[in-house]
């Protein structure tokens, strides 16, 4: 837990000092592979919790959905179709179902610890 709390700071610090911009046509996919690493992280967090995790599954599962998310956003536009809800809707309940999760599962360490 060391490790990703310093990685996470070393990783806003130099995100906040890189002057890197991006074109306006590009925010589709990128806010869909960021729902899509989002939802990874978190189960990746999950899975941690319950003594499951991998890291080849959570590394193929990051960039993998991310990649799939952009995709299905980028054939949605060539096809004037909005694929990348789909995207959305998975990846956005996903994300809130690991968040809950692990939310039970810091509330129910708390209460046993305090008993």
């Amino acid at each position: 837990m060391f490790f990703a709390l310093i990685g996470i700071t070393i990783g806003l610090v130099i995100g906040l000092m890189l002057p890197y911009t991006y074109n306006t046509a590009y925010s589709l996919y990128i806010s869909v592979a960021i729902l899509a690493c989002l939802d990874s992280v978190f189960g990746g967090i999950k899975a941690n919790l319950e003594k499951k995790f991998d890291t080849g599954i959570f590394i193929s599962g990051f960039f993998g959905n991310a990649f799939l998310a952009a995709g299905l956003a980028y054939i949605g536009d060539r096809l004037d179709v909005p694929i990348y809800l789909a995207a959305i809707f998975a990846f956005g309940m996903r994300l809130f179902q690991n968040f809950a999760a692990t939310r039970r599962h810091f509330l129910e360490y708390l209460r046993r610890k305090s008993v």
